[in-house]
C-alpha cells in the first residue's frame, strides 16, 4: 500500500539509528539488490561513525514513515574523482510504497550541491524508477565484477539541476 508523502519525514541520525541501520543491511535481498555486501558489526560500526557521521562534508537523514525509522539517505564526496554522490537504503518491508520516492524529494530540498551523483546496478528497477522521478538521468553503464566473480551492469545517474 502506498503511503503519503506527508507520512514520511527525514531528520538527523541519532546514534539510536545505526542498530536499526545495520539490520536493514543483513537482509540478504537487499543486499543483493544494491549488489553490496553486508558488514559485520563492529566494522558497520566503524563506518558509520567514522566515514559517515565523522565526516561534517557528508550529509545524511534518518527516513522515517509512520514513527517508524525505516531506512537512510545521505550524499558525500568520492574519494577518488572528488564527485558527490548519493545513497539510500530502506528496509525491504517497506519496498515500493513510495518512501523512497518521498525520501528523496525531501533530501534533494536540503542537499543543494549539483551535479549529484548516484549508481545502481541495473536490475534494481526500484532504485532506478526512485532516480528517474527525481530528475536523475542515466549518462552512462559499465560492467564490474563482485568478489565472488558474478559481473553485474551498473548505470550511472547523474542530477544537473
Amino acid at each position: 500500500m502506498k503511503v503519503s508523502p506527508a507520512a514520511v519525514f527525514l531528520r538527523p541520525v541519532e546514534i539510536a539509528d545505526l542498530p536499526i541501520f545495520f539490520a536493514h543491511q543483513l537482509d540478504p535481498e537487499s543486499t543483493r539488490m544494491a549488489a553490496f555486501p553486508s558488514r559485520q558489526h563492529e566494522a558497520f560500526m566503524k563506518h558509520w561513525h567514522t566515514n559517515i557521521l565523522g565526516n561534517p562534508a557528508n550529509a545524511c537523514r534518518t527516513i522515517v514513515c509512520d514513527g517508524r525509522v525505516v531506512g537512510n539517505v545521505g550524499a558525500w564526496n568520492d574519494a577518488g574523482t572528488g564527485e558527490r554522490y548519493l545513497g539510500y537504503w530502506l528496509d525491504r518491508e517497506v519496498w515500493g510504497r513510495g518512501i523512497a520516492s518521498a525520501a528523496l524529494s525531501q533530501f534533494l530540498q536540503v542537499e543543494a550541491f549539483r551535479p549529484l551523483h548516484a549508481r545502481v546496478v541495473k536490475h534494481n528497477v526500484g532504485s532506478i524508477r526512485v532516480l528517474e522521478k527525481s530528475d536523475f538521468t542515466c549518462v552512462g553503464e559499465e560492467t564490474f565484477t563482485l568478489p565472488n566473480g558474478t559481473a553485474l551492469e551498473e548505470l550511472h545517474y547523474v542530477l544537473r539541476v
